[in-house]
């Protein structure tokens, strides 16, 4: 017998254009964040490890890498949208970090839909282009991606 597996996320017919999806998560970004991710993508810059370096450049301290950035965005855009009901992340269409991010910074997230359509080769789903974006705590806008997925269609009643 197969349990019903619960989901969060949304159907493709649930994912109109122009929607916008406030996400309820949001994120302190930490240190120990900043250090694993670098350090586990072998990521060399002295900009987010090294404080004494980061001082001196305009910023006076350090960065935090944007591919955690990016990845803390998409995963705290998962529950209200695609959470259960994905079947593939595409791939992403174009990816911005117009402010820097600090460690400290508290992070919040919204998706707009900017583009569904049925899939051409799986009529059991569609294609969604979600355009996610990350503010900090004084809503500037600090990483905005837009992300496709292959989204389920609602399944049919027994």
């Amino acid at each position: 017998m197969r349990r019903s597996v619960p989901h969060h996320g949304r159907w493709f017919e649930e994912l109109r254009v122009g929607d916008v999806i406030p996400h309820a998560l949001t994120r302190t970004v930490t240190e120990t964040d900043n250090v694993l991710m670098t350090t586990l993508t072998l990521n060399p810059a002295r900009l987010h490890l090294d404080h004494e370096y980061a001082e001196a450049t305009e910023f006076g301290r350090p960065l935090v890498n944007s591919m955690f950035t990016l990845a803390l965005l998409v995963g705290m855009s998962v529950l209200e949208s695609t959470h259960g009901t994905t079947i593939a992340n595409l791939g992403f269409e174009e990816v911005t970090f117009p402010a820097p991010v600090f460690c400290g910074d508290t992070l919040f997230a919204e998706s707009e839909v900017v583009a569904a359509r049925p899939s051409s080769s799986r009529p059991d789903a569609g294609i969604v282009t979600f355009e996610h974006r990350a503010f900090n705590q004084h809503d500037t806008l600090v990483c905005r991606a837009r992300r496709n997925a292959l989204m389920q269609r609602r399944p049919a009643e027994p």
